[in-house]
């Protein structure tokens, strides 16, 4: 990949200012024979990634920030504490210009239009790369219609530098939805019998994604816009046909996270870091070495050695903390190390205990240790099989089917050999039950992946204010995002999200 990042960068710029749409100038893509060859249509699907990767941290704080898992304690100044506490108005509304999304949309569609017209030695790989920004475009206009509810839809590529005429309304959340779906049966049918990843990589999306994303999809859609149980049918089906195309669980969670395990058949579909090339995110939930080197690991042992030099942003709320605290249950090791101001006389803190607590250092994407330096290089997954497993299990439960098995299967990997099947496996119980269940797993199972806001939403509004505390019964409002006033500004047709007013 990278060498079709360098020649991206020196082919051609595909940078552009961002406005509310990102309305601004033409398309670059399509002169100078840019779109003549193979090779600059390789060079485009390179970039298409390389914008995905741009826009990480915001995908991330956007499925992340809003939920229960952070706003504990930190030991630098917290960042984002206005998301994390919904103290959220029209002054101070964030991700200005859509949080950029529409320059990543926009870029996907010249390519959409643009490749039909090259021929490819082998035209297999053609309609591969096809089914992979059609499956793109769809998450990305998934990630609006969650955020922003009504959201404008473009398709085109930019031909026209006249703001009058570029300029869109909101289109309603139905329309919305409606392009969703049509991006993702453009996807399958692109990838038609092809269930390969990729250069054999699962850092370019595949048919295996777009069948994830169909059942995320459709269980929103079911639920929250009134698809009933025919959308919950197609998402039951989706996501049954995810593990035939060499998806499953690892054996362990220890085998998800390291570096060199960034290949596990677990990833579905990961942004892809790499040392000189990007860092992903995580290092603002670690901190410096010179608070964590005199504090203790919940086992007693000094953190004297431990290599970092990054920043404490974000703090695991005491929720999470507690959630976690079950020494059977390996999560709790592989998604924090905690830290503590003594090692207790060399016994450590087998649980949680407050008034010695000093903080945490988040565990799963920790890169790896390169001499003096730690590099943040961790693939970041979007899908993995375990997500595939308890979405299934939200279709099911929906359906008035029973979810346990999904739920035990990720249940009896986290507890490995303490697995009690009389005490950790879980019993089919009412629909509420289940729901609660499912979410409770999938809280302990995705922290950090930028998972539990959207959880809490597609489950509905109910179980948002059970668990948000900033959030109650009157908020509706406050479930998606207002648009800034400077938005409106240079797109009059833009109306400000109800309630904001």
């Amino acid at each position: 990949m990278k060498k079709y990042i360098y020649i991206l960068l020196a082919a051609v710029s595909l940078t552009a200012c961002e406005s509310e749409l990102e309305l601004t100038s033409p398309s670059e893509l399509t002169a100078a024979g840019f779109w003549d060859t193979e090779e600059g249509v390789r060079t485009a699907h390179t970039g298409l990634y390389a914008n995905l990767r741009s826009s990480a941290d915001e995908l991330w704080l956007l499925g992340e920030m809003r939920s229960d898992i952070w706003g504990g304690r930190t030991y630098e100044s917290a960042s984002n504490t206005s998301l994390i506490e919904s103290n959220i108005t029209v002054a101070t509304a964030p991700f200005g210009g859509w949080a950029g999304l529409y320059t990543r949309i926009h870029r996907i569609n010249d390519f959409l239009a643009n490749i039909p017209n090259v021929t490819f030695v082998n035209e297999d790989e053609k309609s591969h790369l096809i089914g992979q920004a059609y499956g793109l475009r769809a998450l990305y206009y998934y990630t609006l219609l969650k955020t922003w509810g009504d959201v404008p839809i473009s398709l085109e590529p930019l031909t026209d530098v006249d703001p009058a005429s570029l300029s869109k309304p909101r289109s309603p959340q139905s329309e919305v939805m409606s392009l969703i779906k049509s991006d993702i049966q453009a996807s399958l049918s692109a990838f038609g019998s092809d269930g390969s990843f990729f250069n054999n990589s699962r850092v370019y999306w595949s048919k295996a994604a777009t069948l994830a994303l169909k059942g995320d999809v459709y269980i929103w859609s079911g639920n929250l816009l009134g698809g009933g149980n025919a959308d919950f049918t197609e998402a039951k089906s989706a996501l049954q046909q995810v593990e035939a195309l060499g998806a499953s669980l690892t054996s362990d969670i220890s085998e998800l996270w390291g570096v060199p395990n960034e290949n596990n058949s677990e990833f579905i579909f990961a942004i892809q870091y790499k040392q000189d090339e990007a860092s992903n995110f995580y290092n603002s939930l670690t901190g410096r070495s010179t608070e964590i080197n005199p504090q203790f690991n919940d086992n007693g042992e000094s953190m004297s050695d431990f290599i970092i030099a990054g920043a404490n942003r974000y703090g695991q709320s005491e929720k999470t903390i507690l959630l976690l605290d079950d020494n059977d249950d390996a999560r709790k090791d592989a998604t924090f190390i905690r830290l503590y101001v003594d090692d207790n006389g060399g016994l450590g803190y087998p649980t949680y205990n407050e008034p010695k607590y000093f903080g945490s250092v988040f565990n799963k994407f920790l890169g790896q240790v390169n001499g003096s330096e730690r590099i943040f290089e961790n693939d970041v997954p979007v899908y993995r099989y375990a997500d595939v497993l308890l979405l299934l299990a939200e279709a099911k439960n929906h359906l008035g089917e029973n979810p346990s098995g999904e739920i035990n299967q990720i249940r009896e990997r986290a507890y490995g050999d303490n697995y009690n099947p009389l005490i950790h496996a879980y019993i089919n119980g009412s629909k509420e039950d289940n729901a609660n269940a499912i979410l409770n797993e999938r809280y302990k199972e995705f922290i950090g992946e930028g998972k539990r806001w959207w959880d809490l939403r597609r489950a509905g509004n109910s179980y948002v204010f059970d668990n948000i505390e900033f959030l109650s019964p009157g908020d509706e409002f406050k479930l998606i995002l207002p648009i800034t006033t400077d938005m409106i500004g240079r797109n009059p047709l833009l109306e400000q999200s109800p309630g904001y007013n």
